[in-house]
């Protein structure tokens, strides 16, 4: 194919995308990119990528680690704008290109919810009514449920094993639909994080002796920290429902067996900014990674949005929860995934020096 029909493609493209050098310079923008910040490819190409293109989150390392793996990477639900006009919500993939060594591709999904404030606080409202009519119809659902399950269980009394296996197909469909109607209840029904002082290792600790016994019993678990880390700033049961979560996933992922590191270190430069528009630094970090097959391709842009699962029979509301949770307490969550090896990474507040 020639080249002509290459840049009549990237053209073309709906999504906004540029490429960057090793210098993290601009080198190529589509329409839609120019389109997106309003400004013109010739204002952009050559000049560094951070100067026309505002994000609130901290990438320059991350698109460092991009181009020494060589593996993609998603950050979902970040403010992205050019400093002169409004930011908007977007999910980015980043890339490395094959034939050219150093250069990253970077492509943007704008969140249509926020176009507009007024659009944005609709669609707020709208998932906060939505969000409670399912608590409601979960609540509601869960109680002639039981029922099913209880008059299964007596009706396999009186019956003959190879009747029984109906029964016991019921009673295993109704416990599984509570088990997901429990989950949506959850979701909706998280409580404000009562923060403390809190050492990330004793965590994990919890975390992969409950693995080791349980759900990752056939995974090896390996430790490599940093011992000098400071206590972060968080509620410790929701940070151990966070990487019980993110462990647990890694584990399934290889029914096999594999291994699952858990990493923690320290990275001074990351920064994110909260709702009130204030910046908060996260410099500590967690990753959890496995040697698993990896993410498909078509949901690792989503995997932290509600329902959006890579396992068959998954609810898809782990990782949405996962991602509530680090946002609520100012955090920062990411992940990268490739055949052979995903990695979540978690990024955290230090604990201000009067609540040690």
């Amino acid at each position: 194919m020639s080249e002509s029909f290459f840049e009549t493609l990237w053209g073309s493209l709906p999504l906004p995308g540029l490429v960057i050098d090793g210098d993290n310079q601009i080198t190529q923008v589509n329409t839609a990119m120019e389109t997106f910040l309003n400004l013109s490819s010739r204002a952009m190409i050559g000049r560094p990528v951070w100067d026309k293109l505002h994000v609130n989150a901290p990438l320059d390392n991350a698109i460092t680690r991009i181009r020494r793996d060589d593996a993609p990477l998603f950050v979902n639900n970040v403010d992205v704008g050019s400093g002169e006009r409004p930011p908007v919500q977007c999910n980015i993939q980043f890339s490395t290109i094959i034939d050219r060594p150093g250069y990253v591709l970077m492509l943007l999904k704008p969140r249509e919810i926020a176009d507009k404030m007024g659009q944005a606080l609709q669609t707020k409202s709208a998932a906060k009514s939505a969000i409670g009519m399912a608590e409601m119809l979960a609540h509601e659902i869960k109680n002639p449920l039981a029922g099913i399950t209880g008059a299964a269980q007596l009706l396999s009394m009186g019956l003959e094993p190879k009747d029984q296996e109906l029964t016991d197909l019921i009673v295993a469909e109704t416990r599984r639909i509570v088990k997901l109607l429990e989950q949506v209840e959850q979701f909706g029904n998280l409580r404000p994080p009562q923060r403390k002082p809190v050492n990330l290792h004793d965590i994990l600790d919890r975390v992969r002796k409950s693995a080791a016994v349980g759900f990752a019993a056939h995974m090896r678990i390996d430790e490599v920290y940093d011992p000098s880390l400071p206590p972060t700033y968080a509620d410790p049961d929701q940070l151990v429902q966070v990487f019980m979560n993110l462990v647990k996933n890694a584990a399934q992922a290889q029914p096999l067996g594999g291994v699952i590191k858990v990493k923690t270190f320290y990275e001074q430069s990351l920064r994110v900014r909260r709702p009130d528009g204030t910046r908060v630094a996260v410099p500590l970090n967690v990753e959890i990674i496995d040697d698993g097959p990896g993410l498909p391709d078509d949901l690792a842009g989503d995997i932290f949005e509600p329902f959006v699962s890579g396992r068959e029979n998954g609810t898809g509301l782990g990782l949405a929860l996962v991602s509530k949770i680090i946002s609520e307490h100012d955090g920062w969550i990411v992940v990268k995934s490739a055949p052979g090896k995903t990695v979540f990474r978690i990024s955290l507040p230090v604990a201000p020096k009067e609540g040690v």
